[in-house]
């Protein structure tokens, strides 16, 4: 009897790391569900990756796309769920645009936690199945000045993922969910956040190994990279009133002159 195909759904496939997820899933013959907004960018991607893909285009910055995207794809058996559309701003909290912050919000936040929870919901059903939320190390410090929104909405990504994990480990649930915690990666991300980064960053494609290589080992926070991993400990260990400036110098740092 043939073996099923898996299937793996990623939002935010179109670019970055979700682009990567795309390439490497299809390296190991699943099927996709590729989700972002821009459609050509999709199709362009489905036709060179030599195995079937269902594009779905959703604006998840409307919460109402979140749903409807979600009620399109109740009938899918999802076997793995990329929940990776985001994007991170840099700047004074005060002088940054606040239609930009809530727009932050609302794909980090609220469109991250409705996939979550309905994709969750169809795999508890089946008794089986794996979320990775990306997150971001950023997540993992005790705030981030001059990128507060940002640092605040993948905070809230890591805190959510931990809370759901260790309910489907008491439950003894097939349904496996972590969140992955890059540092810098290379991906147009630092365009749109209107920052340069003070430590070289790594390529989508390592932050993508890395990250299958932790849901392999069935970890909770993947943070790629040893020396990320090891300031992810460090950081722990640092009163907040050293942290934080230390935290706002590297920020300042980051932001472009424009």
């Amino acid at each position: 009897m043939k073996k099923k195909q898996k299937t793996v759904w990623i939002t935010g496939a179109s670019s970055g790391i979700g682009l990567a997820f795309a390439k490497a899933y299809a390296k190991k013959g699943y099927r996709l569900i590729l989700t972002a907004r821009r459609q050509g960018r999709l199709e362009k991607l489905a036709e060179n990756l030599g195995v079937p893909c269902r594009i779905e285009t959703a604006d998840l910055f409307k919460e109402k796309e979140c749903y409807r995207v979600c009620e399109i794809l109740k009938e899918e058996t999802i076997d793995i769920f990329i929940n990776n559309a985001g994007f991170g701003n840099c700047g004074d909290f005060a002088r940054t645009d606040l239609s930009k912050d809530m727009d932050m919000i609302r794909v980090n936040v609220e469109a991250m936690h409705i996939l979550c929870k309905e994709v969750l919901r169809q795999m508890q059903v089946k008794g089986k199945g794996t979320i990775l939320n990306v997150a971001s190390s950023a997540g993992l410090l005790p705030g981030g000045p001059y990128m507060a929104t940002y640092y605040a909405t993948k905070a809230y990504v890591v805190s959510l993922t931990k809370s759901i994990a260790e309910e489907q480990r008491e439950k003894k649930s097939g349904v496996y969910v972590c969140a992955l915690c890059p540092g810098p990666v290379d991906t147009e991300f630092n365009a749109r956040a209107n920052v340069v980064f003070a430590l070289p960053g790594i390529t989508a494609d390592q932050c993508v190994a890395e990250a299958l290589r932790g849901m392999r080992l069935r970890r909770t926070i993947i943070v790629p990279t040893f020396m990320i991993r090891i300031g992810a400990v460090l950081q722990r260990l640092v009163p907040d009133f050293i942290m934080l400036p230390l935290v706002a110098s590297r920020q300042k740092s980051k932001i472009r002159i424009r």
